[in-house]
């Protein structure tokens, strides 16, 4: 009955509109759709590098474009997964969260944009993007400031929303995998005229998860429209209405008893162990987004694009922790000498997020010369968003090996939410300048001013700068300087609980070098190596209390190929190498230094018959370390497998997807602080679908 109440909430909500892709986001999906047709490949632009209609070959950067296409044939479920096949890029880096996504660019914490502007400003207020909802994800490694804004040091994640586009079509599937998960999904693009059309994205799951207790339900429905007044006007009005029951698949399980023996109890938890209260612990949210974008085309010298959009998000969490962190090399003493005792947290929060972002440039196209082409673009952004959380703490003691949930206490936040607000105002002005069509550069500028709740002001004024040329054969060399920074909310935490100093901003400066190289339209390799320089991290300091680091240098190399016969073969191989050093704290150097993967698909049969698609690839994490002042925790390397099977005939689809194919069983990540994070184990999914 819930199911039907929540499609039925969807249906209801199909005229809220929010934010919407520019002309220059169809511009790479019709590149998109003409590699699926034979044409060139890799000739796709890179919008998110420059916000400019920019061949990948023409940017001093790299920059990853994973199709949906691309991500549903490696069978990924999250946003997560979406971007494990990237070089330089841990997917997952703490196990499959359901709370939400988590990737680590260049041995950092990524930011997620969705179509240009940030999506996420608060931990644990919002729910998780869903990736049938996107025809694309871009990746930027390395600092992105000068055009985004506040971002993160190691790169950023940028979705790209579906939008109608004026060819009728259509597709409907249904699903059924592991741990009973059923889903129906369906992508209709309807062309009501030459010049008007809409799109309807929508998924329906009722699903469990590998723990117990967790499930993962989700509805969401995301309507478009789409209209072209004029050849040289373009309007698009995109909404989304998303509701999710879900869980923590991720349960914070202690090192001794999982990872390490507990040589007292003699016995070890199982490594999918459910420790809260059943119908309690939840994370239960809903997120409706409304906005559009203009793009308005004056001359081919001229052009406006102005966007917006508004997020409303509500969220309910309640969840369970044991004491992992009093004594992390023997937590279970703390509370006994049975070796099983333990201390149980609960946490009850509610919380409520409201975004507001705008978007806004003028490009200008003009020559200075006969061979000196520029692309001037010149900009205004603004953002806006406040969190509101209330919340509630409890603690008891346990079996942890014999919980009995029935009987954990349940606690209900109440009282008033405490606010936090932020605002932030950005200028930019970037020239790409092409030189007789085969040398590039890029400079850019921007001036930031972020202002938030408890009186916090912040001024940054960031720059970048690259330059690629094409030297013979399909070489290209590049190199770049670029700058990043991040407002931290808060002030500093002294050991006896009062407050100092404002946090200042975190700052970052990366300086890369590397070559491209297209030998034909369907090849692409790039290698770069880097270095980045970040400044004032916060450090949560083991007296109590906080402090900011002096600097973090991460020095790093990576190498990503593809190739691609379209509709018959795909080629991907990646590899990343990142190390981190830190002035003050070793523990910040706990993500694998090595990560690479390789992905393949082969196509078999005529294309007016019925066609079977074969794909297989690999992902590799090397082993991570985690310090403390009392031990070292070295998590192990791990490989997984996916593949996939498909079978196209006229308009049908049959396929069955496998996720960490061998059933590798692997912690993700475990922590000097005392807890471990599982890996998701084998997932498989079956699907029929029909397009039209």
């Amino acid at each position: 009955m819930k199911l039907v109440r929540t499609l039925a909430m969807g249906g209801a909500a199909a005229l809220a509109f929010t934010a919407a892709a520019a002309r220059a986001d169809e511009a790479v999906e019709t590149a998109d759709a003409d590699a699926v047709a034979g044409e060139d490949t890799i000739v796709v632009t890179g919008y998110t590098g420059t916000k400019t209609d920019t061949a990948l070959t023409e940017l001093p950067q790299p920059i990853k474009v994973v199709t949906a296409e691309q991500y549903e044939a490696q069978g990924a479920i999250s946003i997560s997964d979406t971007v494990k096949y990237a070089a330089g890029v841990l997917a997952n880096p703490y196990g499959r969260d359901t709370r939400v996504d988590g990737f680590n660019v260049r041995g950092l914490d990524a930011l997620q944009f969705r179509d240009g502007m940030r999506d996420i400003f608060s931990y644990y207020a919002s729910i998780t993007s869903d990736p049938y909802n996107f025809s694309r994800v871009e990746i930027v490694r390395g600092p992105a400031s000068v055009l985004f804004g506040q971002g993160s040091i190691g790169g950023l994640v940028n979705l790209v929303s579906k939008t109608p586009d004026f060819d009728t079509r259509g597709e409907v599937s249904l699903v059924y995998g592991s741990h009973d998960r059923k889903e129906v999904l369906g992508d209709i693009n309807l062309a009501l005229a030459d010049n008007l059309a809409v799109r309807l994205v929508g998924r329906a799951r009722d699903a469990d998860t590998y723990i117990d207790h967790v499930p993962d339900d989700r509805v969401m429905f995301a309507p478009s429209i789409r209209w072209q007044p004029t050849p040289d006007t373009d309007v698009v009005l995109t909404g989304l209405y998303q509701e999710d029951d879900t869980g923590s698949t991720s349960q914070f399980l202690p090192i001794v008893g999982t990872f390490r023996p507990n040589t007292v109890a003699g016995a070890q938890l199982d490594r999918y162990t459910f420790v809260g209260k059943p119908g309690w612990d939840r994370y239960a949210g809903r997120s409706l987004q409304g906005g559009g974008s203009i793009t308005h085309r004056f001359s081919d010298h001229v052009q406006l694009s102005l966007k917006a959009r508004y997020i409303d998000s509500d969220l309910e969490y309640k969840t369970h922790y044991a004491d992992s962190y009093t004594n992390p090399q023997d937590p279970f003493s703390v509370y006994g000498t049975d070796g099983r005792t333990i201390g149980l947290y609960a946490d009850a929060s509610d919380a409520r997020m409201n975004v507001f972002s705008t978007d806004n440039n003028l490009q200008f196209n003009f020559d200075t010369g006969a061979n000196i082409a520029h692309k001037l673009l010149v900009g205004v952004d603004y953002s806006w968003n406040k969190v509101q959380k209330r919340g509630i703490f409890g603690f008891e003691i346990v079996d942890l090996y014999d919980i009995d949930g029935d009987a954990l206490l349940a606690y209900e936040p109440s009282g008033d939410f405490t606010p936090e607000s932020q605002k932030q105002l950005g200028v930019y002005v970037q020239d790409q300048i092409r030189f007789f069509d085969r040398v590039s550069v890029v400079l850019g500028a921007r001036r930031d001013r972020v202002t938030g709740s408890s009186g916090q002001k912040d001024n940054a004024t960031t720059f970048r700068a690259g330059i690629i040329g094409e030297i013979g054969a399909g070489i290209s060399p590049f190199f770049s300087y670029t700058e990043s920074f991040l407002p931290v909310a808060g002030r500093i935490e002294n050991g006896d609980g009062t407050f100092g100093d404002p946090y200042r901003p975190q700052t970052g400066t990366q300086y890369e070098a590397g070559v491209k190289w297209q030998p034909t339209a369907n090849t692409l390799v790039t290698a770069t190596a880097f270095k980045i320089k970040e400044r004032n991290r916060v450090l949560y300091l083991a007296a109590g209390g906080t402090a900011q680091s002096g600097v973090l240098d991460t020095k790093g190399f990576e190498i990503e190929a593809s190739h691609t016969l379209p509709g018959n073969f795909e080629l991907l191989a990646n590899y990343g190498y990142a190390k981190l050093k830190s002035e003050t704290n070793t523990s910040l150097d706990y993500m694998p230094r090595h990560t690479a993967s390789f992905w393949s698909t082969k196509t078999f049969g005529l294309p007016e018959d019925a066609q079977l698609r074969l794909g297989g690839g690999v992902v590799y994490s090397g082993k991570s370390v985690s310090t403390s002042p009392v031990w070292s925790i070295v998590t192990p390397s791990r490989t997984t497998v996916d593949a996939l099977a498909e079978i196209s005939w006229t308009n049908w689809r049959f396929a069955v997807n496998a996720t960490n194919l061998l059933n590798n069983k692997y912690y993700a990540s475990c922590l000097a602080r005392g807890d471990c994070f599982v890996g998701a184990p084998r997932n498989v999914m079956g699907t029929i679908g029909y397009r039209f």
